[in-house]
């Protein structure tokens, strides 16, 4: 898809998950990326640091592996005495291994039984929900992806049928009845982005317009 939008000769993609940003980069070196997403850019390959992107992308992060350890430690706070906890994982997502290490760590420390669930479809995670609650696991981490927003109202009944207190990374899973989260904002990321594009967008207009203008000069 993002070679085709190339193909296309657009003014600039914008990703909305690290994988498409990744996709986007390996296609084009010239046309602008604006990218949002939960993981760390620089590690992706994407830009070169943080504060000098460098290149033709830039965007925001919401960093959330940084926050993956304090997560836990509310959840371990809210819940009294749990032991056992479930992290639900979106297998796919870009930098998936790197958040898993973090939570175990945090885990480690912690004394907590941590144990991993593999999900990417509602399906998939009403198994894990059941399994939580066959298991007598005692709360539930859901992983850093935006995966959970698309599903926020169904996760958020799924939890409140079994009675799983369960920690997201985005506020707007509590606003569709979850428990808590603890995170960044994404409304406020994606319109962060939408400022990038809007400046790009306008240089772009400005630049064809100043070649325009130094052409007819010449003629």
């Amino acid at each position: 898809m993002a070679a085709d939008l190339v193909r296309r000769r657009v003014t600039v993609l914008v990703a909305t998950t690290a994988g498409c940003a990744v996709a986007a980069k390996s296609v084009t070196a010239t046309i602008p990326i604006v990218f949002v997403n939960g993981a760390d850019p620089v590690e992706l390959g994407l830009v070169a640091s943080l504060n000098r992107p460098g290149g033709n992308v830039t965007g925001t992060t919401f960093l959330t592996r940084e926050l993956t350890a304090k997560r836990l430690e509310l959840l371990h706070e809210i819940v009294p005495g749990v032991w056992s906890i479930a992290y639900l994982v979106f297998p796919d997502v870009a930098g998936v291994e790197n958040d898993i290490r973090e939570v175990e760590n945090a885990a480690r420390i912690l004394g907590v039984r941590l144990t991993m669930l593999n999900v990417t479809t509602l399906t998939e995670i009403e198994a894990a929900f059941a399994t939580v609650s066959g298991q007598q696991i005692g709360a539930v981490i859901a992983s850093n992806t935006v995966g959970w927003l698309a599903l926020r109202t169904q996760v958020a009944a799924l939890a409140a049928s079994y009675s799983i207190p369960v920690i997201y990374p985005f506020h707007e899973n509590v606003e569709a009845g979850g428990l808590m989260s603890y995170g960044a904002s994404t409304t406020d990321a994606c319109r962060l982005v939408g400022t990038y594009v809007d400046r790009i967008c306008r240089l772009n207009s400005f630049n064809n317009f100043d070649s325009s203008q130094h052409s007819t000069q010449q003629n």
